[in-house]
């Protein structure tokens, strides 16, 4: 039996986009017949909970040293490596290939230095001739849309039809699953000016002001504040239009044809803003209110 071992970790700093697209990595695996199981570190606001549930063995790591992940692999006969981490770099790829001459999978989004026989950077702005000299020339690079992780609900509902029950617009807002950034009430605010809307709020209960938006979503009624849902693909679906992070969650909204605005909120999201900007999508390389209101205003009148 063939056997995936996914590193990649998750928490209140990290976030949720490298356990969210592997999850779907693994699944992809998982119909193919193989064993699938994670490594991962125990975080604060991890999503261990979540791999579990949806059916994957989980094995806690201690420490971030490679050798800990070495000892994994020998022990317990794993034939691929799929590594989504940002502090696994190109010289421990290079030592955990020596040791277990495992096939060894990347994702990366930065376009960093690779030693592996397949790297996946799913990013709509994923450009294949920037990895040249990055990684090994036997290398299987894997770029671009075509290649984005995507659940099986986007799939379901892309082409779907669903009615409108208002005349209201209907703006999906996601800034992450744990909002890292802290900008869901500063967008909210700046969305209170417009009047007829209804806003489809996603977040997480890893979200560490989830009591301070739960608060502000009580007090304002067209605010819909959705929890750890597994609705992504039918709230799109339902909107008019999308203001979210330059992240994972682009690429879904971007696979289901939907107007965004994006927002730049972390480094690793300087390539996709740079995408977006050269390519006249609105995007914002930080929150600011000004711009905000003024690409709402575009984006309503369509």
């Amino acid at each position: 039996m063939k056997r995936v071992l996914i590193r990649a970790d998750s928490s209140f700093a990290i976030g949720h986009g490298h356990i969210m697209r592997t999850l779907v990595l693994a699944k992809k695996y998982r119909k193919k017949g193989y064993e699938v199981y994670f490594a991962t570190l125990d975080l604060e606001g991890n999503l261990n909970k979540k791999i579990k549930e949806e059916g994957f063995f989980v094995y806690i790591l201690e420490t971030k040293d490679i050798q800990e992940l070495i000892f994994l692999i020998k022990e317990e006969k794993i034939n691929t490596l799929v590594v989504d981490n940002y502090e696994i770099k190109y010289e421990q790829e290079k030592e955990i290939k020596k040791q277990t001459n495992i096939k060894l999978v990347c994702l990366d989004d930065t376009y960093e230095k690779h030693y592996c026989d397949i790297l996946i950077n799913h990013n709509i702005s994923a450009d294949e001739k920037k990895y040249k000299n990055l990684v090994p020339k036997t290398c299987e690079l894997k770029c671009g849309a075509e290649f984005t992780l995507l659940r099986e609900e986007f799939y379901k509902y892309k082409n779907k039809n669903i009615k409108k029950t208002s005349i209201k617009t209907n703006i999906f807002l996601a800034i992450g699953g744990t909002d890292h950034s802290n900008i869901n009430i500063k967008i909210l605010e700046v969305l209170k000016e417009f009047d007829n809307i209804n806003v489809f709020l996603v977040t997480t209960s890893a979200n560490k002001n989830l009591n301070e938006l739960e608060k502000y979503c009580k007090d304002n009624t067209f605010i819909k504040l959705f929890i750890d849902t597994n609705k992504m693909a039918k709230l799109m679906r339902k909107s008019d239009f999308a203001i979210v992070s330059a992240s994972v969650i682009l690429n879904e909204v971007y696979f289901m044809n939907l107007p965004f605005i994006a927002i730049k909120t972390a480094d690793n999201q300087n390539d996709i803003y740079k995408y977006l900007k050269d390519n006249s999508y609105l995007v914002l390389k930080k929150f600011n209110t000004k711009k905000l209101k003024k690409c709402v205003k575009i984006l309503k009148k369509v």
